[in-house]
């Protein structure tokens, strides 16, 4: 039985079930959904879709061809980390928890987290990596369009999908994907705090620096300067409260940066994994010397390991003012530095007269000295992987954004368009010359299609002085100019995804290159480990042992490690120099059968490998593993102390 209300309601074409099915309501609906996709208030409406458009096809550039490209090393750990929470806690290289890998776990955690939700796949190793360089895409948009506005902002985020070291770096495994992201967000906080004066922003910041730090250590740290110095000079209040502001940012990033190293020193020795890298089980030592100031003076842990396994030097770029501007740093991000550079001291002195907080200075000066520091330490380091150069992206990008800003604004002044027109010729034929005369992925036409490209941006920039047009045409010649400098970074990038290139890749790498970093990182060294397992494990079957095998350097066992979830035994940690074990440890432990089989390099001139080869029997002919040449297989089954 109907009310009379309920009738009337009827009657009115009131009732719930036909307004929701009404096409008005269905469209409002759908208008609803959509929303995330629409631009807030304060932001023109091209700049949300644009912005989600350049982060899905940064992600797009990420992911394509990327899986199979591993650092195996890092891969390893990351399955050894995803098979107990004893290993994850304690960032251990090997299954049984020996020794540590010689780097802080926190990009580790992330993939192996990633490991233990999807399975052990290549591309939930490489995943993490995908949606955090994505995310930094839209992060620097925000930071970058708070003190420049939406144009500079969508100018960097363009910027930064396209950097060729940015986008090797995130096909792969490397842990310096995560930090970026962490140092950027740091970069917002401390803008947060610029523009509202607030403490609470300062404390994040120093937390986003701190978990930055768990992922990449002393790199992180290398920030600070430039979070610091935008603060003291353009944050409201009087100097001995942002004085005050930047003692809290600096006691939080250094309080959560230690809190694990703190609390892994405090346990016990025997309770958790040799800390690998360090010569007296510290992870203190670990993270200040042998991946901190030991970088400064120093071989690297690379070039160690290469002259300890005897398969040559490692080639770098020496130490030099213009390291970063030539050869294959340069062609990993080089292509912008000058124009960075020129934008850095055009806004200064543009904005010079303008008060403390002005914004777009403040932009300068974040993104300034972000780009000096790192290319400084960079510049001096003894030697540095080309995917290091991708912390440089943010900042390039900032400033180049903020520079097309700048440049809009100061658009009557011919001195400003004749600058702009330098720039914009100079980066390209810069990046003409950087390109080398043949490489992996480099089209024929690039060098030639780039300078013309300068050459007509340039002098469009130069012909507008003379042309009196709408500021809509100026606009349409600065937007020109601006991608006429983008085209070798550009072509760079899509070449790196189209190759399949990875992290240690550089665009246009030389063929052998290339194949050179493919046998180390792709498929082919966990072919090796596959065959070499059926023989150790029958070896192991007859003489039963704790460890499948031992290997000289963790990195030789690293993907027999990968490939099985079996216990390697890991000599000498990362290069193979390391303390543990003893050469009496090693007596021990072959003595008491925990392993049989070593693989080693006969070329070592360490006691404890040189004991191995004179007291063990050397495998040879047919009943040799297939391993790579230059490596020795020694059966101890008989040993004793």
């Amino acid at each position: 039985m109907v009310s009379e209300e309920g009738e009337a309601a009827t009657q009115e074409g009131d009732s719930p079930t036909e307004e929701a099915s009404s096409p008005r309501a269905w469209w409002h609906a759908w208008f609803r959904r959509l929303a995330f996709f629409m631009s807030p208030e304060d932001q023109p409406n091209w700049a949300r879709p644009a912005l989600l458009i350049v982060a899905g096809a940064s992600a797009f550039m990420y992911a394509w061809q990327s899986s199979g490209y591993l650092e195996i090393y890092y891969a390893a750990a990351v399955r050894s980390m995803s098979m107990s929470w004893h290993n994850f806690l304690y960032s251990a290289f090997d299954p049984a928890g020996t020794v540590s890998t010689d780097k802080l776990p926190g990009a580790f955690w992330v993939q192996a987290l990633s490991v233990r939700i999807f399975g052990l796949h290549d591309w939930a190793i490489v995943l993490p990596q995908i949606i955090e360089g994505a995310l930094t895409v839209l992060v620097l948009y925000r930071v970058v369009r708070r003190l420049a506005g939406p144009v500079a902002g969508i100018v960097a985020a363009l910027i930064f999908a396209v950097g060729p070291a940015n986008v090797a770096l995130n096909r792969g495994n490397v842990s310096d994907t995560l930090m970026i992201l962490l140092v950027v967000l740091a970069a917002d906080a401390t803008v947060g705090a610029v523009l509202s004066g607030r403490l609470a922003n300062l404390a994040l910041a120093g937390f986003w620096v701190g978990l930055a730090f768990q992922a990449k250590m002393l790199e992180a740290w290398l920030i600070l300067p430039a979070l610091g110095l935008v603060y003291l000079i353009a944050a409201s209040g009087r100097l001995p409260k942002r004085i005050l502001g930047l003692g809290l940012l600096a006691a939080l990033a250094v309080a959560v940066s230690l809190s694990w190293m703190i609390y892994v020193t405090l346990q016990p020795k025997e309770g958790r994994p040799y800390i690998d890298g360090s010569h007296d089980d510290s992870i203190f030592q670990q993270v200040f010397d042998y991946n901190g100031f030991g970088r400064l003076n120093q071989p690297s842990p690379n070039a160690v390991l290469f002259e300890t396994i005897g398969i040559g030097s490692l080639a770098s770029t020496p130490p030099g003012w213009n390291r970063m501007l030539i050869g294959p740093f340069g062609l990993d991000t080089g292509w912008l530095i000058p124009a960075s550079v020129s934008a850095l001291g055009f806004g200064l002195v543009a904005r010079r007269r303008k008060p403390r907080a002005d914004p777009l200075r403040a932009s300068l000066v974040l993104w300034g000295t972000w780009l000096a520091a790192l290319i400084a330490v960079f510049s001096v380091s003894t030697t540095i992987n080309s995917y290091y150069t991708a912390a440089l992206t943010p900042a390039i990008a900032g400033l180049i954004g903020t520079g097309v800003v700048l440049a809009w604004e100061h658009r009557q002044h011919v001195v400003s368009r004749v600058a702009v027109a330098a720039t914009v010729l100079g980066t390209a034929l810069y990046g003409a010359w950087l390109l080398p005369p043949t490489g992996t992925g480099l089209p024929g036409w690039l060098a030639t299609a780039a300078s013309a490209a300068g050459v007509a941006g340039a002098a469009a920039i130069v012909a507008s002085i003379w042309v009196r047009r709408p500021k809509q045409l100026l606009g349409l010649v600065l937007a020109l100019g601006t991608a006429s400098a983008l085209v070798i970074p550009t072509v760079a990038s899509a070449s790196v995804a189209a190759n399949g290139l990875g992290s240690f890749d550089t665009p246009f790498e030389p063929a052998a290159y290339a194949l050179g970093t493919q046998a180390l990182f792709g498929p082919a060294n966990r072919e090796i480990a596959i065959k070499l397992l059926p023989g150790i494990e029958r070896v192991q079957a007859q003489f039963p042992s704790r460890y499948l095998i031992a290997t000289q350097t963790a990195v030789l066992g690293a993907p027999t490690i990968f490939v099985s979830g079996k216990e390697v035994y890991p000599l000498g940690g990362y290069n193979g120099t390391g303390r543990s074990p003893s050469l009496k440890q090693l007596q021990a432990a072959i003595a008491d059968r925990d392993f049989h089989v070593v693989i080693e390099s006969p070329k070592s001139k360490d006691p404890r490998y040189l004991w191995v080869a004179q007291h063990c029997l050397h495998v040879t002919g047919s009943a040799a593993p297939p391993i790579v040449g230059g490596f020795g297989v020694y059966f101890c089954g008989s040993v004793t102390r």
